[in-house]
């Protein structure tokens, strides 16, 4: 049971809200005029206020700053019937937590109450030891897994010396940062850091890219350009998608790393360079050489010295430490506050494929944190979220959505307890407005 206070001028609409909300447990009070409503609120301190923009003697935007400055914690979701954007726009600004029109949906009202009435309490829980960021180590490795242990004591060897290395492992399992970190680590990390996209340009300028060129190489070249290996100077060149450079640059890419020496396209001197190069792929190398689509010798002088980075599916212990991580990145990059985690959303989190790896995790903790009205991140916003990035396979092969999957989930789960929606929510384990929600979107209805 939460209070509550509705604000309306409509007397209608204020008795129609009551009852509803009523009916759920809550204790409900009501106010008419802005002036009536800062009364109440201040006396009662509310967890939710349903206010309406337009009132007699004011607007509730004005109604919405004064409450939001006496009581921070309080969730206050507008109402209105007028779809204005500036007006929205303002409200959100001003720390709404939500914006509903009129005519009032039963269903949509009642989620957004429930999730301002979760967000409330776990503010309430977390104010006292809410802390500001206190910023992050944007080159630091996260991971205490035994994987990622050894793949530390690996960076350690590594820095020590200038050999050339391959980082292998799935798409978003962090390659760049553990090749930053062997930069940043080693004797050389003043010097520069170049990061050389093989995949990202098109084939006819990638020579040109690597080793530069001279004026009047080719048509276009008005003037002479450095390659990304000049540019890494005594530093380090790090090839990303090195499985997608071209067989005839590979052999001049092999050259280079065996003599040190390279030539501009169009020039006539050769140049030298100490470099130290670092190859990334998440592709299989060696069954590239099998196809004879990758140069085995290229292959062999690369793969001397290999770090293999574990998808996150297996390291399944590392996510909470991630989360940490990336909750403070987050708060510092965009300047929002430090969230928090409601109970239960590190035990969702593993139980995700992860098929996008730690990028993943990271895309969805930001959407989190941006999405989230409260200094809580909760389980049904993470539900969402993961729901939205996750891709499923049928039995056949072809690809799923998880949408339907969901769906045929729902579904089943529906028929199994004869559409008794309590029960088909707790066996589902979400809330009833979330399965309310989910079954109009899949527009579900029992077989006949």
């Amino acid at each position: 049971m939460a209070k509550l206070l509705v604000v309306d001028d409509e007397q209608s609409i204020r008795e129609s809200i009551r009852m509803f909300l009523s009916e759920k447990g809550h204790m409900i009070h009501t106010a008419s005029t802005l002036k009536e409503a800062i009364t109440v609120f201040q006396e009662l301190t509310p967890e939710v206020v349903i206010l309406d923009i337009r009132l007699p003697d004011g607007s509730g935007l004005a109604a919405l700053s004064q409450m939001y400055a006496f009581n921070p914690l309080s969730k206050i979701i507008m109402i209105t019937a007028f779809q204005d954007m500036e007006t929205t726009i303002e409200a959100m600004k001003k720390g709404a937590y939500d914006y509903i029109h009129k005519p009032l949906d039963a269903d949509e009202l009642e989620k957004a109450v429930d999730d301002a009435i979760a967000n409330h309490r776990e503010d309430t829980k977390t104010a006292v030891t809410q802390k500001c960021s206190e910023g992050y180590n944007k080159s630091e490795i996260v991971g205490k897994s035994r994987a990622m242990k050894e793949i530390f004591k690996m960076i350690g060897m590594l820095c020590q010396n200038r050999a050339t290395a391959l980082i292998t492992g799935e798409t978003g399992t962090g390659k760049e940062l553990v090749a930053r970190r062997l930069h940043l680590s080693s004797p050389c990390g003043k010097k520069p850091f170049v990061t050389f996209d093989c995949s990202a340009i098109v084939d006819t300028l990638l020579e040109s890219e690597l080793f530069g060129h001279e004026k009047g190489a080719f048509t276009g070249a008005v003037n002479s350009n450095p390659g990304k290996i000049q540019l890494a100077g005594d530093g380090t060149l790090f090839l990303d998608e090195i499985g997608e450079l071209p067989l005839n640059l590979q052999g001049k890419l092999l050259g280079f790393l065996e003599r040190k020496q390279y030539m501009s396209v169009g020039g006539k001197n050769v140049l030298n360079s100490r470099c130290r190069i670092i190859a990334a792929t998440n592709k299989d190398l060696a069954q590239m050489v099998r196809e004879k689509r990758f140069r085995d010798d290229l292959y062999y002088r690369l793969k001397v010295v290999t770090i293999t980075l574990p998808p996150l599916r297996q390291r399944l212990s590392d996510i909470n430490h991630l989360v940490v991580h990336f909750i403070q990145k987050t708060a510092t990059d965009l300047g929002i506050q430090q969230m928090t985690l409601q109970d239960g959303c590190i035990e969702r989190l593993k139980c995700h494929p992860w098929t996008g790896n730690v990028r993943e995790l990271e895309n969805i903790i930001v959407s989190a944190s941006i999405q989230s009205r409260g200094s809580v991140i909760l389980l049904d916003t993470i539900e969402d979220l993961l729901s939205n990035s996750r891709i499923s396979h049928d039995q056949s092969g072809n690809s799923l959505s998880l949408s339907q999957v969901e769906s045929r989930h729902i579904f089943t789960t529906l028929e199994s307890v004869k559409w008794n929606k309590t029960r088909a929510a707790k066996t589902l384990e979400i809330s009833l407005p979330t399965l309310r929600k989910k079954i109009k979107k899949y527009h579900l209805t029992p077989r006949n």
